[in-house]
């Protein structure tokens, strides 16, 4: 059989077998695209295909009879983000933290562990879903740290809590250990390896002390860049996005 000609009919997001995705991308039956995998005509990432049900992505370069297909370059972003912006895409009625970012790819991009508005610190955006869910499934451990100041003194008996797990019951849920470390009377550094909803303020509120301030500085081996002023953002580079993930 031959490949049609033209311009390949829709690429797919996220991981699919090569099968599935060749007879997307280029308008062919599935069942074809194993005589041009048997004659050597298939290249992933510069290598020879090895199997219909290989797993390929928007970011495999697959190349066929000589033809390079359309792909997507991950991208990987840090931004300090300011107190008083969404942590969401897209918002009619409040500005969120899209809407500081210049780049090309912006569109396709998501955020990876949300900050509420009245928060501030690192965040990081993706066009990369396995990049993404590496650093915020909560099996894998990746820590995120946090500033956190309160109305009242902190004290022993809420680093003690936060070690222990917190349950509540509304959700019927038990917090996972986190580290609770006093720095000053009422500022804290709180480190999570989960991120539920609200987490630090209602596990503050649990001894009816309010979150003043919460800033997060870093996530696993990513640090909020000192150079970068709120609303501010840079380009991870490829062996910063590939460190997160591989030191968790």
């Amino acid at each position: 059989m031959n490949t049609p000609r033209g311009a390949p009919v829709r690429q797919l997001s996220g991981t699919h077998r090569l099968d599935r995705y060749l007879g997307n991308a280029l308008g062919i039956n599935r069942r074809d695209v194993k005589p041009l995998l048997a004659q050597g005509r298939i290249l992933i990432d510069d290598a020879p295909a090895l199997a219909v049900d290989q797993l390929v992505n928007q970011f495999s370069r697959i190349v066929v009879d000589g033809k390079s297909l359309p792909s997507e370059t991950p991208v990987h972003l840090q931004m300090h983000k300011p107190v008083g912006l969404l942590s969401a895409t897209t918002d009619v009625r409040h500005p969120t933290v899209l809407d500081q970012l210049e780049h090309p790819a912006r569109e396709s991009l998501h955020i990876v562990g949300r900050l509420d508005k009245n928060s501030s610190g690192l965040l990081l955006l993706t066009n990369d879903s396995r990049w993404s869910q590496a650093l915020m499934a909560p099996q894998n451990g990746v820590a995120k740290v946090y500033l956190v100041g309160v109305a009242k003194p902190l004290t022993q008996v809420m680093i003690d809590a936060f070690a222990a797990g917190m349950h509540f019951p509304f959700e019927d849920i038990t917090t996972l250990p986190a580290r609770l470390e006093i720095l000053e009377e009422r500022v804290a550094r709180v480190t999570l390896v989960e991120g539920r909803y609200h987490q630090i303020k209602r596990m503050f509120g649990r001894f009816r002390n309010p979150v003043l301030s919460l800033h997060r500085i870093a996530i696993g081996s990513l640090s909020l860049d000192p150079d970068l002023q709120p609303g501010q953002w840079r380009e991870l580079s490829a062996s910063e996005a590939a460190e997160a993930v591989s030191a968790r």
